[in-house]
């Protein structure tokens, strides 16, 4: 990909992502989450996260939000093992996945709390494999192929978003900083809610692949400006 294109791609998912966080409404996360899998996709893993990181960090800015740091870690992470998947790069996938779930499953209240509220980053886990291999020359297939990975791409790219922001609140403790979960019993019945809407946009994210996902990267693949940097 050229550099200058490279650069005004940035800009524009840059301020996509932001202003996707301020028209967002009775979410857990904010419709920014939506945009992440094609992001990932067509920018790339390196260029997809400093896009994300450059939009959720100037929408936070514009609009502060107590949880910040939440979604300034979880967006860009997300949107670069998205842009792995995409390559069939699945190692640094499991990688991170075996990190974060190996901190939480050690910690005292991740070897309590509920497993139901997790089970959608254990599934994403299962198929990160399958799901890179699927992806292989995802820029060179038919638009049914290419339905199915974005499908899979977007499930595990929003599933990563829900894992980075658990590694965050248990294993690395912000849960004590916030008055409202700093108690177990808090923390466990914030973790039963936030589940039942992660699971709502797990849905949300996969239906949204389908309908404005694979149209719109079928629009920019056509461009036929993706070069083996990019792929």
């Amino acid at each position: 990909m050229r550099k200058s294109l490279q650069l005004s791609l940035t800009a524009v998912f840059a301020a996509l992502h932001a202003v996707l966080y301020f028209v967002s409404f009775g979410l857990w996360r904010n419709w920014g989450i939506y945009l992440e899998a094609v992001e990932g996709i067509i920018l790339g893993p390196k260029i997809g996260f400093l896009a994300a990181l450059l939009g959720s960090s100037i929408a936070r800015s514009l609009k502060p939000d107590p949880f910040w740091m939440f979604g300034i870690v979880a967006e860009p992470l997300s949107v670069m093992m998205a842009g792995l998947l995409a390559r069939a790069k699945w190692k640094p996938v499991l990688a991170l996945y075996a990190i974060m779930l190996s901190a939480y499953f050690l910690h005292p209240y991740g070897r309590t709390l509920p497993i139901w509220t997790i089970l959608d980053i254990l599934i994403a886990l299962s198929i990160s494999y399958p799901t890179a291999r699927l992806s292989h020359d995802l820029f060179k297939t038919d638009v049914k192929r290419m339905s199915i990975a974005l499908v899979l791409v977007s499930f595990v790219c929003i599933a990563t978003d829900s894992l980075v922001r658990v590694f965050l609140l248990v294993p690395c403790g912000l849960y004590s900083i916030f008055p409202p979960l700093n108690t177990y019993d808090s923390l466990q019945m914030a973790f039963a809610g936030a589940a039942a809407y992660s699971y709502l946009e797990d849905a949300v994210a996969v239906l949204v692949s389908l309908i404005v996902g694979v149209p719109l990267l079928a629009s920019v693949l056509k461009m036929k400006v993706f070069g083996k940097q990019n792929q």
